[in-house]
């Protein structure tokens, strides 16, 4: 089996186990993940920007820790697709900010809202490894995006999932970018730098 037929089987597994953990997960853990990331990254205001994502279908919301976030002085973005095969960008964004549907089921701030280069990333994913591996659908979206502004300065990415997400090993590829940090609703913790 090659790794993209291997990608694909272990998406359809990982996108059952994440409903199984949405459906067994508290209501309130957008707001206890939300508590995480602010009390370990709140003191960073000096990052400057945090970049989140609007939640589609069980994806977890993230909203609650972008609100907790611009409390402490943070700006605030969301990612916008512009094509396959390309990096994410990202417009600044605030509750109420007008949004208009994008590609990939995405709602994103309109091209009147500034483009911000992101200093920490929430990033959505279907399944993680304690490695700090991630899965998601398959566009590399988020590999391009992390790799080119890694390439211009450092850049925190924190995943963020439900506890019942996390796998023994995601299957990975040399392009694949790992993740600093990972937060559910269980605690936070620091991904071990490879070596």
């Amino acid at each position: 089996m090659t790794l993209n037929a291997g990608k694909k089987r272990f998406r359809e597994t990982a996108a059952i186990q994440r409903k199984q953990a949405v459906a067994t997960a508290s209501p309130n853990s957008p707001a206890i993940i939300a508590d995480h990331i602010v009390r370990q990254f709140g003191n960073h205001a000096t990052r400057g920007v945090v970049s989140g994502y609007l939640a589609i279908g069980d994806e977890l919301d993230v909203e609650p820790a972008l609100q907790g976030l611009r409390q402490t002085g943070m700006q605030l973005a969301l990612p916008v697709v512009i094509a396959a095969g390309q990096a994410l960008i990202f417009r600044q964004w605030q509750p109420g900010t007008d949004l208009e549907p994008g590609s990939l089921r995405t709602r994103h701030p309109t091209p009147d809202n500034p483009e911000l280069a992101p200093d920490m990333l929430l990033v959505p994913m279907l399944a993680f490894d304690d490695q700090g591996y991630r899965m998601g659908w398959g566009g590399g979206f988020y590999d391009r995006t992390l790799a080119g502004l890694r390439s211009r300065k450092s850049v925190l990415a924190i995943g963020v999932a439900y506890a019942g997400q996390r796998v023994d090993k995601v299957p990975r590829d040399h392009h694949d970018a790992r993740l600093d940090w990972i937060a559910t609703e269980a605690g936070m913790y620091e991904v071990p730098q490879a070596t």
